[in-house]
């Protein structure tokens, strides 16, 4: 059965969850998103092969912060990657195999950067080795959380369970992206660190960042693997995407 905890570690009170048995596998969701996102992207295929460990990022969730309003200063990829590794050092494991997407992939590209030895094989999903323009003009254009309508309430609540406040901070969160330089700057030179096997999957018509910078990484990580999704948007893997997705994950990660 699954189980769900909390722990105190980076700071923060991480909240994660533990299903299936075997080999250590990694979930890590997407921005404003939370662990159980991955119900809908292919959790169940996933779980009957490996050991899952799926967290809240902090902010998210039930991953509590001290100072809400203060979200957006100390809720960056590369601290949410050191969170994690945390994470790991708390449950005993030394290496992993991983996922995520969006947000949950640009931490995937910190932890595999920062300790190249700690995880062996990665899928990173819609990820990003810096926010160009493009992005950041939608994150500008992201609702005030008094401006957002009742049915984007309505949804967060669903994913984020410690009050108004949380959401309202992440909400703002998402908006201070388009002024963040430091967090996602990436070179090829960066990413040349990565020992994991990476398969980097993208939308081909994702409406953050251009099939041209998944190239880039795919040329940038030495071993890596590329798969542009046909008619994708951003993070193309829930729903009808899911079993798809699940089976060319395990597929990569098992090989």
């Amino acid at each position: 059965m699954p189980t769900e905890t909390t722990v105190e570690l980076s700071g923060i009170s991480l909240h994660f969850e533990l299903r299936g048995s075997g080999e250590p596998l990694l979930l890590l969701h997407g921005g404003t998103g939370c662990h159980n996102d991955w119900a809908y992207a292919g959790r169940e295929q996933l779980e009957r092969e490996y050991h899952l460990i799926a967290p809240d990022a902090r902010g998210h969730g039930r991953s509590a912060v001290l100072d809400w309003p203060g979200l957006p200063k100390t809720l960056t990829h590369r601290q949410c990657a050191l969170d994690t590794l945390a994470l790991l050092d708390h449950l005993g494991i030394e290496r992993c195999k991983a996922i995520g997407v969006s947000m949950g992939g640009n931490i995937l590209l910190h932890m595999a950067s920062m300790q190249p030895e700690r995880i062996e094989a990665m899928v990173a999903v819609s990820a990003t080795m810096y926010f160009p323009e493009q992005a950041r003009k939608i994150m500008a254009a992201v609702p005030a959380p008094d401006a957002q309508p009742a049915s984007e309430w309505e949804a967060m609540r669903k994913r984020h369970h410690l009050g108004e406040g949380q959401i309202r901070a992440l909400w703002e969160w998402t908006r201070s992206l388009k002024d963040s330089y430091d967090d996602m700057n990436f070179t090829p030179g960066d990413l040349s660190a990565i020992r994991a096997r990476t398969l980097i999957v993208q939308g081909d018509r994702d409406f953050l960042y251009p099939v041209e910078m998944s190239v880039e990484m795919y040329r940038a990580i030495p071993i890596a693997a590329l798969w542009i999704v046909p008619n994708a948007s951003h993070g193309p893997i829930f729903f009808d995407k899911a079993a798809h997705f699940a089976e060319t994950a395990l597929a990569f990660l098992k090989a």
